[in-house]
């Protein structure tokens, strides 16, 4: 299985979105006019977020197909005693609302996760849930190393790279995935100038 430092390595992207709005006199040429600061929080829009609200307010997976993604996202990202898993995270959520937000998303979801149980079934006569650990751990153990998977599982190993990748966008874009990878973010410091070292190697220096 790929671990936390594997999924470290990932570059992991943003959406970002420029919204420009045109407002003008009937007498003059339209001109593009900068939304007010005011319409805006966390960098989105009024109307942004009440598409938000509104994708958020929509239900897509199912209770059962909710907790396989919540059992699956774990085992991409378990929690180390340290740090939080997935759980923590709030993955699930997060890919919840993604495929809402991605509709483009849906159906390699929906359908890899029928794949899994259908397969499950075949091979253990239970779904991916309800069977016991060691199975499944051999069951992704078929679709988690590309390279080494039977063509038969191709589906699986499509499925499962969707997943793996929606897991680490989902962790290392939260709290607890930023105190994991040690990020802080920008921080105010001390100007003291420029270091003296440098000063005196072109010549210069502060006045006393």
């Amino acid at each position: 299985m790929k671990r936390r430092d594997t999924l470290k390595a990932l570059s992991l992207g943003t959406l970002t979105a420029t919204i420009a709005g045109a407002e003008a006199h009937a007498d003059v040429p339209k001109k593009a006019v900068p939304p007010s600061l005011s319409d805006f929080k966390n960098g989105k829009s009024a109307a942004e977020l009440a598409r938000d609200a509104k994708t958020a307010s929509e239900v897509f997976f199912t209770p059962h197909e909710l907790q396989t993604i919540r059992v699956l996202a774990d085992y991409i990202i378990p929690a180390d005693g340290q740090f939080g898993g997935a759980t923590e995270a709030k993955v699930a959520e997060f890919i919840e609302f993604i495929v809402k937000d991605m509709p483009q998303h849906q159906t390699p979801m929906r359908g890899g996760l029928k794949w899994l149980d259908n397969t499950c079934v075949k091979q253990f006569g239970k779904k991916f849930v309800v069977c016991a650990k060691p199975q499944q751990i051999e069951m992704l153990d078929q679709i988690a190393y590309p390279g080494k998977a039977k063509p038969e599982m191709s589906q699986g190993v499509a499925f499962f790279n969707l997943m793996r990748n929606l897991t680490a966008t989902g962790y290392f874009t939260t709290e607890v995935g930023f105190k994991y990878l040690g990020y802080v973010g920008n921080r105010p410091n001390a100007w003291d100038g420029v270091p003296a070292d440098v000063l005196k190697q072109y010549g210069l220096s502060y006045d006393s």
